[in-house]
């Protein structure tokens, strides 16, 4: 099955599983994406491979930031209709937190949508979504 293919069975289906697949970085987290209704969830299910400090232990912060990343692609992918994966112009990310060896999730918010441009805000949680670990901000590049 072809990129566009399988974006236009994942969102008829509801199963983001492919695509994330067919993202090397996001198929090494082993990313998962949930979808009810119109609210949008990335997870990341916990690894031993992700703890960058085993003494905490607490998750690698590229990991997180990466998994923020990847959860603002997935969300413009998902939210838009385009069948382009975005390119990343600029991403921050605030380390608030350690990650916990437990599953996180992430929630996306969109700033502002442009004719070219995206900007995202995405907070990385796990306990509570009141108690974030991480925020990402980003500004992704639309395809026509």
């Amino acid at each position: 099955m072809n990129w566009t293919e399988q974006i236009n069975h994942a969102r008829a289906q509801g199963d983001w599983s492919e695509v994330i697949q067919a993202v090397p970085f996001a198929r090494f987290l082993d990313l998962r994406i949930d979808v009810k209704g119109e609210e949008f969830t990335c997870v990341l299910p916990f690894q031993e491979k992700l703890i960058g400090n085993p003494i905490l232990p607490a998750l690698h912060g590229g990991a997180t930031g990466g998994f923020l990343e990847c959860a603002g692609l997935f969300y413009l992918l998902w939210h838009m209709d385009s069948r382009d994966l975005p390119k990343t112009i600029d991403f921050n990310i605030d380390y608030l937190r350690s990650g916990r060896p437990q599953d996180t999730y992430a929630n996306v918010v969109m700033v502002k949508l442009g004719q070219r441009v995206a900007n995202l805000r995405i907070q990385a949680w796990q306990s509570s979504p009141d108690k974030p670990i991480a925020l990402g901000h980003g500004n992704f590049m639309l395809r026509a």
